[in-house]
């Protein structure tokens, strides 16, 4: 379990590199990379569903990594993006925003979600409700040592993105 912030920078970090060199800067602004950014945290919605469910009875366990940390999530977001490929918003045109990129934005950050959880720390049920398989390499086990590295992880990928950002677009100079 990665903790938010290794959740939001992976996502920035892999859109920020296909911004600056796979596609043009002009039809993708900035605020992709923060939606998919965000979206990286999106899967973790069960946790306040839970701090709810538990006044009836739910354990962590029964809520945290079941609907929400499921294939089915970017799916969703990438059917709904092919939907919208034709769809037209003024507010959303008037940012130079497309609600299908949106959506393509949101189901990358969940599914680098799905892939963080079930790689580093833990398992998913990538099929969930209708298989309870558990999967995932589990490569840092849930110790204090563990949790120490995810805790290194949150802090080697922060410093280093500023450190990017820095060298790539000078943000010192908007302090």
């Amino acid at each position: 379990m990665p903790y938010a912030v290794t959740h939001i920078l992976v996502p920035i970090i892999i859109v920020s590199i296909i911004r600056a060199y796979f596609v043009d800067k002009n039809k993708f602004p900035l605020h992709y990379v923060l939606i998919a950014g965000i979206a990286g945290l999106l899967p973790d919605i069960d946790v306040p569903i839970w701090w709810i469910l538990q006044n009836f009875g739910y354990t962590l366990l029964e809520v945290h990594r079941t609907f929400s940390h499921t294939l089915f999530v970017p799916i969703i977001f990438l059917l709904l993006a092919f939907i919208t490929t034709k769809t037209h918003n003024h507010f959303l045109a008037k940012h130079k925003l497309k609600l299908n990129i949106i959506f393509y934005m949101i189901a990358l950050g969940t599914l680098i979600h799905l892939l963080l959880d079930s790689i580093l720390m833990g398992y998913i049920m990538p099929l969930y409700p209708f298989n309870t398989k558990l999967v995932g390499l589990n490569l840092i086990p849930v110790t204090t040592l563990g949790m120490s590295i995810i805790a290194g992880i949150d802090a080697i990928l922060l410093v280093l993105w500023l450190i990017h950002e820095e060298l790539r677009h000078k943000i010192s100079s908007f302090i």
